[in-house]
């Protein structure tokens, strides 16, 4: 199978048929053979039963239910899940997401060679409220990642096979699947302007302050779980040790000093009274701590079944 198109959606009863009805069109014209994947996630409106009735219509439709609203990650950790073709395509479901964009996406894996391209929306339709903070995220994460991508959230994505079968997306870190698949060495990362719509049925379902520090909390576990989740302790080992030589060091020159001082028959106050040792004895109490909690991240990795666990791209 050439492509499989993964859609995440709630509540958009308005747009299904128009969207399927597309999709089908755009790959019967290129001759590509397709599956449409739709993800119901928790829709309180006719979403599913219209999916029901469209995959009576076009076997190639697929539909998978949740039971409540788990978010858009787990929507698309579903349809990579199920996904059969060599190139997957993302899109949402509201429109907005133009399926002409599909054979140039295809190419772009299969002639082009790349893991994953990312769509970017150079003119968009949003609001100041969605387009600002999605602006700013866009900076942060390419700074931390080192990922030249403008727009990391673009729901418009083409991805190869192995990709999306070696990464695994939960919480809000759908925006940063990028980051995900080169921290599991897919490293050839394109980007390609898409067309933008105005949204044409119902309102955005991704929008608020929640939202915005959700994302921001999310890339630093990113960052964090692809440095260190094999081996924690060179994280808390290392600043744990710093912190205690540090405070060490501090404590060693306020002793010395207060025996220089007595040994010359000067006037000396007592250690305790110095605020700089109170520093020094919380320094050397973090550092402890945080080389105790690195020592402990390292007893439960080892019995972590994945702690050893790599993914082989080929073998011979």
């Amino acid at each position: 199978m050439d492509i499989s198109v993964v859609i995440p959606l709630l509540n958009e009863e308005e747009s299904l048929p128009e969207l399927c009805s597309w999709i089908k069109k755009v790959a019967v014209t290129h001759q590509l053979s397709y599956e449409i994947l739709l993800i119901d996630d928790g829709s309180t409106d006719q979403s599913w039963n219209i999916i029901k009735e469209l995959q009576t219509k076009d076997q190639n439709i697929h539909g998978k239910k949740f039971r409540r609203n788990y978010g858009k990650s787990a929507a698309l950790n579903v349809g990579f899940e199920a996904a059969q073709g060599e190139v997957i395509i993302t899109m949402d479901a509201d429109l907005q997401d133009s399926p002409d964009e599909i054979p140039a996406l295809y190419k772009m894996i299969i002639d082009d060679g790349f893991d994953l391209v990312s769509g970017w929306k150079q003119k968009r339709y949003d609001p100041i409220s969605k387009t600002l903070p999605s602006k700013l995220f866009n900076a942060f994460t390419r700074k931390m990642s080192g990922i030249k991508l403008n727009d990391f959230n673009c729901g418009l994505k083409a991805y190869k096979k192995d990709v999306v079968k070696n990464i695994e997306v939960y919480g809000e870190m759908h925006r940063y699947i990028p980051v995900i698949a080169k921290w599991e060495g897919f490293t050839k990362i394109g980007e390609k302007v898409v067309q933008h719509q105005a949204r044409k049925y119902g309102s955005s379902k991704f929008t608020g302050m929640k939202r915005a520090v959700n994302g921001f909390l999310d890339i630093l576990s990113i960052s964090f779980i692809g440095r260190f989740g094999k081996s924690p302790m060179h994280f808390f080992g290392a600043l744990g040790t710093f912190l205690f030589a540090l405070g060490f060091l501090a404590s060693l020159y306020i002793g010395v000093s207060k025996i220089y001082r007595l040994s010359r028959g000067l006037k000396s106050i007592l250690v305790t009274d110095n605020p700089y040792f109170y520093i020094a004895l919380t320094t050397i109490v973090i550092g402890t701590m945080l080389f105790l909690v690195g020592f402990l991240a390292e007893l439960i990795n080892q019995n972590n079944p994945k702690r050893s666990y790599y993914k082989i791209e080929e073998s011979i």
